[in-house]
């Protein structure tokens, strides 16, 4: 007679569902591995799993504040149709006031919360096998101010873009006007002093392998000592200032930069994050071409 974990294991390799839904399973159906697979099933968990290899890269991504605390995640589906979908906008509203009242700060703890009896990861399973497709989540994060702060939230196209920043003093107009920049400029850092050591040394590299090659080839090559005191680190400067928050031009005055902008306004900024549907995954390319030919065989 097979242990229980061993009939857990089988089950997971049967159906592809998670080791307390399988657990679950078998104790419901007293072990009998057949009404399990059914059970599952039944669930709808057992055919979401069979979607998990799926590229879920579309979706939207959201912000939520209330009082000192907010929110932001990502909820993935594989096409940008489904995202439009009621259910999946509801999944979304329902997470954002879940996450929020249980000030949960990461997505594996976010996965665990429990609404009505159902964990986060089984309402996800759920939805995936109702709509059809993999929905996934991703990127929650939390993030805290203290009363005397700002926060700032945006939402670009309706969650394809989101952005939350935070600022000195009570200036929710100023703060929302800097979370806009941020989501139309793409910062990768507040300032020049939060760019890692790591990011400046390869990007020096690059800009000298570059100003080199190009000397190589000018007409008239200028002395090596010129490229080391100027043109590597006047590209250099140049780079810094466009990929640092406070040093871009401002994208409602560009002939002012953002920290001018601040100091206009008698603030600063303590933070901000920026999230875009898909990023740092793998985009689905349907070959239809394919497909057809795939169906033919069958």
């Amino acid at each position: 007679m097979p242990t229980v974990m061993e009939l857990v294991k089988q089950l997971r390799e049967m159906t592809g569902a998670g080791m307390l839904e399988c657990k679950k399973a078998l104790e419901e159906n007293n072990l009998d591995l057949d009404k399990a697979v059914q059970y599952l099933r039944e669930k709808g968990i057992a055919k979401a799993a069979k979607k998990q290899s799926r590229i879920a890269a579309e979706g939207l991504c959201t912000v939520k504040a209330e009082g000192n605390n907010a929110i932001l995640f990502e909820l993935n589906s594989e096409t940008d149709f489904v995202a439009k979908n009621p259910m999946f906008s509801s999944l979304i509203s329902n997470f954002e006031e879940l996450f929020l009242s249980s000030k949960v700060a990461s997505t594996e703890d976010a996965l665990k919360i429990v609404s009505k009896g159902k964990t986060v990861e089984q309402l996800i399973a759920e939805a995936t096998a109702t709509i059809g497709e993999k929905i996934s989540l991703r990127r929650v994060t939390l993030v805290k101010k203290n009363k005397t702060q700002s926060f700032g939230l945006y939402k670009h196209m309706g969650g394809k873009i989101v952005v939350l920043s935070v600022l000195e003093g009570d200036n929710p107009e100023v703060a929302k006007n800097i979370a806009m920049h941020v989501a139309a400029n793409n910062p990768r850092f507040l300032d020049k002093q939060s760019v890692d050591p790591e990011t400046l040394k390869n990007e020096e590299h690059i800009i000298r392998e570059v100003a080199i090659k190009e000397n190589e080839e000018a007409a008239k090559p200028k002395p090596a000592v010129v490229l080391e005191k100027n043109i590597i680190p006047g590209r250099l400067q140049k780079l810094l200032e466009s990929i640092c928050l406070v040093d871009q031009p401002y994208v409602k005055d560009p002939n002012i930069t953002v920290s001018e902008y601040l100091k206009q306004n008698k603030t600063s900024i303590v933070s901000f994050l920026r999230l875009e549907v898909g990023e740092g995954l793998e985009k689905r390319v349907d070959d239809f071409a394919a497909e057809v030919a795939a169906q033919a065989k069958l």
